[in-house]
């Protein structure tokens, strides 16, 4: 009788499992709607584990195949495992869509290069432990270790991540989100979140090397660096007025006469000490977008003028900025004082070169209307095609007697690499060997790109010649080797009052 029963029962699930298995493609949609659903609208996803409840059920199916009566095994073992991912996934939903707090803390302001620390705080406000792994909207140009952690919070806990991050490019830039990614418990689903929490940084150049020269300076060893002490012409005899005495004038400069008359000491001042104007123009077009040392032309140039500017400001000079392209992107006056430092770093540490044709006839068009009294114009650009080139050079000595202009001009390394690597008197020595044979396509390949690379340069020795000749000063050196040159420059021209 009982086993006429199930005989029975099982007759009976086999006729109505054909009408499912004539269509498997609806249980297919049956089980993906809900997890199309969850992965859109929740962003809950099933994880590796899922294959071993998808390898029981299919290995109970086949055995079905063969022996009909586990067919009730088999489906009360796919209700099981349903039941069981199902509540796993309803966990991981109610105790994650609320009581998650994240904050963070970074420093707002960094050089470029440095290594900076952020830290991640993440607090479990809810009564279930949560385990995962959490990570931070890093930027491109960062660079950071790790790049996640894992995570593991007991309820009402609270845990702090800490990353160190280096910054690859100078600019502005915005964290806006943290990433999290919690596992459910049985480790069938994987949630990921995404907290909005913004943050700002601004990554300056490396002011390292004006420390450096602050360094070498109070310790009479610039010669480290490169830069000159250069003998100022005149600065015994040219008398200006007389001023109060401060801590850093020499003692020999104090004049007693008028010391004794005004009961206050009295220094001379002389011509060589005047505040003198320098304005520098910073080319942000297509001629500065190579690199050289993961740095472009423009980044090399920059930061060349501002230890050049650090070094006018403290000699008592008014010192301005200039940065365009196919348009003004920012003027600063001249001005003097410790804080105009600050005003030179954020005028121009989030300009980038473009991708543009720089209008230098519009540049120097809004030098003219913003800057009347004579100062020292400093260029700092590239020569790479003759309209290029021409319109510098134009441009430059137009300017010559209202302001003195400097040209700073950036070398191309890999163009003087390439005649370098061209050796004549060996490519003629072999030649003798080997009594005139034909040259090989290596010693071709070499011997032309040495030859249009000596033509380039030839050319652009003319440029600098012609520069010369209508009375621009010209820095002609490599981007990596800019500071020295440029500083020495401005102190020939302060030492030999050519302003």
């Amino acid at each position: 009788m009982v086993f006429g029963t199930i005989e029975s029962l099982t007759q009976d699930l086999q006729s109505r499992s054909q009408y499912l298995t004539q269509l498997p493609w609806l249980l297919m949609i049956a089980i993906a709607i809900p997890m199309v659903l969850l992965a859109w609208r929740c962003r809950i996803y099933p994880s590796w584990l899922w294959m071993i409840p998808l390898t029981i059920s299919l290995v109970l199916s086949v055995f079905t195949i063969f022996f009909p009566p586990l067919l009730i095994v088999t489906a009360i073992v796919d209700v099981l495992l349903l039941i069981a991912v199902g509540v796993d996934v309803l966990w991981l939903y109610l105790f994650t869509n609320q009581g998650i707090i994240v904050q963070r803390s970074i420093p707002k302001t960094v050089s470029l290069g440095v290594p900076l620390f952020s830290e991640i705080s993440i607090e479990n406000r809810t009564q279930m432990a949560l385990r995962g792994s959490i990570c931070d909207d890093t930027p491109e140009e960062f660079a950071s270790q790790p790049e996640e952690h894992p995570m593991k919070l007991p309820r009402m806990g609270r845990l702090t991540a800490r990353r160190k991050l280096t910054p690859q490019r100078r600019g502005a830039f915005r964290i806006e989100k943290v990433y999290l990614r919690f596992s459910s418990p049985m480790l069938f689903w994987v949630r990921h979140q995404s907290i909005p929490l913004e943050n700002s940084i601004n990554v300056y150049p490396d002011m390292k090397q004006l420390s450096d020269y602050a360094l070498l300076a109070r310790t009479n060893r610039l010669s480290l660096i490169g830069v000159r002490q250069t003998r100022r012409i005149g600065q015994d005899s040219d008398f200006e007025r007389l001023r109060d005495y401060t801590r850093d004038d020499n003692f020999r400069h104090i004049d007693w006469r008028s010391t004794a008359r005004r009961q206050k000491l009295t220094v001379r001042q002389y011509q060589s000490d005047q505040s003198q104007r320098i304005i520098f123009m910073l080319d942000c077009g297509r001629m500065m977008t190579n690199e050289r040392g993961g740095y472009s032309l423009l980044d090399h140039a920059f930061n060349s003028m501002l230890m050049m500017a650090y070094v006018a400001l403290h000699q008592g000079d008014s010192v301005g900025l200039l940065c365009f392209s196919d348009t003004i992107h920012s003027f600063i006056p001249p001005r003097g004082g410790a804080s105009q430092m600050n005003r030179l770093i954020q005028a121009g540490f989030d300009r980038f070169p473009r991708l543009v044709e720089s209008r230098y006839d519009q540049a120097f068009l809004y030098l003219q209307s913003h800057c009347n009294r004579r100062s020292l114009v400093v260029l700092a650009t590239n020569v790479i095609d003759e309209v290029n080139a021409a319109t510098i050079v134009e441009h430059l000595a137009k300017i010559n007697g209202q302001h003195l202009p400097l040209g700073v001009l950036l070398r191309d390394r890999e163009m003087f690499d390439a005649v370098e690597a061209f050796d004549l008197q060996a490519y003629e020595g072999r030649q003798k060997q080997d009594g005139g044979n034909l040259a090989t396509v290596e010693e071709k390949t070499v011997m032309n790109r040495a030859a249009a690379a000596a033509d380039i340069l030839l050319w652009r020795h003319q440029v600098i010649t012609d520069l010369k000749h209508r009375g621009v000063l010209i820095v002609d050196a490599f981007p990596d080797q800019l500071t020295a040159p440029l500083v020495n420059q401005y102190l020939e021209i302060k030492a030999k009052h050519l302003l």
